[in-house]
């Protein structure tokens, strides 16, 4: 019996050492075939210089569905097509704020209204402006000293993390409540510090929203170099703020996703890897998301390029309207709901495109200790970091649904330095990173549709 044991552990422990080789060789060609000839670099400058930022409801983003259909098309997928999706159409317009010292000379500043804002109507608005620095802070104010001010929110991001989306979602309340804070005491409009880790005079952009029964009133972004020396004209003396803004919503409009796949051999139980395809309309969405969106259409183009036979149905999904609405991933996830189909797992990119150094795993413990199981064949591509429990915001339907979900993690220093500004240019994304993040998207994907 003892021998029998013995040699039945023996050839377990063969069989496994076999088949991590078997694993590591294909993650070897993986890595080989899109380091060599992935096409993702060469697609994104197509997308970032011949269409641009893409925000949902623009000319542009109806170009880019047009384009990623086309791509996935070429990648070799069995089917591509597009998923309606009604989307709330905002426009920026023609914009500005200045200041006014003790002198009385007006100084403009670089400035951008949040997305989703309300504008002045191309109108003059002006005031006296007052700082505070946490809500906390504002909190504390009566609202007999806010109303018919110009209320500056001037929280720094947070340097001490290592984890710089740590510092982001810090940041993040106050471009959401800003202005809705404003309004409930009678405040004219909200000047917010950007969600920046960067140490320049590059305004942030991104989405805020209004609370029910409050009036809109504009809230706008400046730079970390102009929010500090706002701050330190305030400790001197009173400053008035002028803003003229045209930005608003205007109204919804019906627009698509795009999705394509490769059937499974075995069944059509579903794996999703997908980005969001629209962006600010500042910059060209490169890193954000630009990125995400190539890497996905190289996993499927690498399946089909290196003739691996996957069982399970790979799907592409080029989200629309994550930035200001996440309606393309709601849309996604209620079809997905209504139709009874059946997803095994989903994965997001959406956190730029420098090199990978983890997955974030949202998914139950068994699922996840399997995944992490597999860390020893990341390592060598310089995945190292499990840790994280989050997944994208376009697949959080799917998550709520059970699936289990996942997110690319790539290194995040520089990510927030570029994130919703004019500086999220193709230039930032380096082509080596790039596509080591699809190679590793793809690796995943082959282990999940071999092994679930």
């Amino acid at each position: 019996m003892k021998k029998l044991l013995g040699t039945s552990v023996l050839l377990l422990g063969m069989a496994v050492s076999g088949q991590a080789k078997e694993d590591s060789v294909q993650f070897s060609k993986i890595s080989l075939e899109i380091l060599n000839n992935g096409k993702g670099y060469t697609e994104l400058k197509d997308l970032t210089k011949n269409i641009g930022h893409r925000l949902s409801g623009s000319a542009a983003y109806e170009k880019s569905v047009q384009w990623a259909a086309q791509k996935l098309r070429e990648a070799g997928a069995d089917k591509v097509w597009l998923q309606e999706v009604m989307l709330p159409v905002w426009e920026r317009g023609k914009e500005s704020l200045h200041i006014q010292t003790s002198n009385g000379k007006w100084k403009s500043l670089k400035m951008l209204s949040l997305g989703n804002s309300e504008g002045t109507g191309g109108k003059d608005v002006s005031g006296e402006i007052i700082m505070v620095k946490s809500l906390e802070e504002y909190e504390q104010l009566p609202a007999e000293k806010v109303k018919g001010k110009i209320v500056f929110f001037n929280h720094a991001f947070n340097q001490g993390y290592v984890q710089t989306f740590l510092g982001y979602r810090d940041a993040g309340v106050y471009r959401r409540t800003a202005a809705s804070l404003t309004a409930r005491k009678g405040g004219k409009f909200a000047i917010i510090r950007s969600l920046s880790s960067a140490f320049d005079d590059v305004p942030h952009t991104g989405a805020m929203k209004y609370d029910d029964g409050v009036a809109k009133v504009p809230a706008v972004a400046i730079g970390n170099t102009t929010a500090d020396e706002l701050e330190a004209l305030l400790k001197n003396q009173k400053i008035a703020a002028k803003l003229n803004s045209n930005c608003g919503m205007k109204g919804e409009k019906l627009s698509h996703s795009v999705i394509g796949e490769i059937t499974g051999k075995k069944d059509k139980n579903v794996i999703v890897v997908g980005g969001h395809l629209d962006s600010w309309d500042v910059g060209e969405g490169a890193h954000d998301d630009g990125a995400g969106i190539v890497q996905s259409i190289e996993v499927l183009r690498t399946f089909k390029k290196l003739g691996i036979k996957n069982n399970h149905t790979i799907r592409v999904v080029c989200f629309a309207n994550e930035e200001n609405g996440l309606k393309g991933g709601l849309q996604y996830g209620k079809t997905v709901k209504e139709s009874g189909e059946k997803h095994l797992f989903a994965i997001e990119s959406d956190a730029g495109g420098f090199s990978p150094r983890g997955i974030s795993l949202e998914m139950d413990d068994a699922r996840r200790n399997q995944i992490i199981s597999w860390g020893h064949l990341f390592l060598p591509y310089g995945v190292y970091n499990f840790e994280g429990r989050y997944s994208g915001a376009d697949i959080y339907p799917l998550r709520d649904m059970g699936v289990p979900t996942a997110e690319l993690v790539p290194d995040p220093q520089r990510y927030f330095d570029i994130h919703h500004t004019e500086e999220d240019t193709f230039e930032k994304v380096n082509r080596r990173e790039l596509l080591l993040g699809a190679a590793v998207m793809t690796q995943l994907i082959y282990m999940i549709d071999k092994n679930w």
